[in-house]
């Protein structure tokens, strides 16, 4: 994000400290791929359930989180994601989605493990990579995109798609 849009200031959320830590290592000044003058960067260690940082917000990104949540919660978090981005800001979510029928949901899956082998995943990673995703709640990516328009976001859209991966996004209205 930051190289997309230089001087941007950045709030990091996730759940995990260890995760944040990381990311504020990456992005100090003088670290390794830090581009340009080195920004504050505040971060929030919370559960995607709770309250969103108070905002207003340009923008919010979100990367292969959401899909942790189920039905009900991804539809209440976005109503609240719409209520801290600015008008006229976007949302953008890169996730794994379902597949619009169970089919097509299991070839999303097969491509994915044949991705992960020809990548060099072995027997034992491959199982720990099941083990985690076992908790995964995926929903369909349509579901999501009309969640989004349910939750006031216009302009909603899937720009990017791979099978079981998606980048979607949505902007507020400047006007209701």
């Amino acid at each position: 994000m930051r190289d997309a849009v230089p001087g941007a200031r950045l709030h990091l959320f996730d759940g995990a400290d260890p995760m944040l830590a990381r990311a504020r290592a990456r992005l100090a000044p003088g670290a390794a791929g830090a581009a340009g003058a080195a920004l504050p960067v505040v971060t929030t260690v919370a559960d995607l359930t709770g309250p969103l940082p108070a905002g207003p917000f340009d923008a919010v990104v979100s990367a292969l989180a959401i899909h942790h949540l189920d039905d009900p919660a991804k539809r209440n978090l976005f109503r609240r994601v719409h209520a801290v981005v600015e008008p006229g800001g976007v949302f953008v979510n890169l996730e794994q989605v379902n597949g619009p029928d169970d089919t097509l949901t299991r070839r999303y899956a097969d491509i994915h493990e044949r991705r992960a082998r020809t990548a060099g995943a072995d027997d034992d990673e491959w199982n720990a990579a099941l083990s985690r995703m076992a908790h995964d709640r995926c929903a369909p990516l349509e579901a999501q995109l009309a969640w989004l328009r349910e939750a006031g976001f216009h302009q909603v859209d899937c720009v990017v798609k791979d099978w079981r991966f998606a980048v979607y996004a949505g902007w507020r209205p400047t006007q209701n």
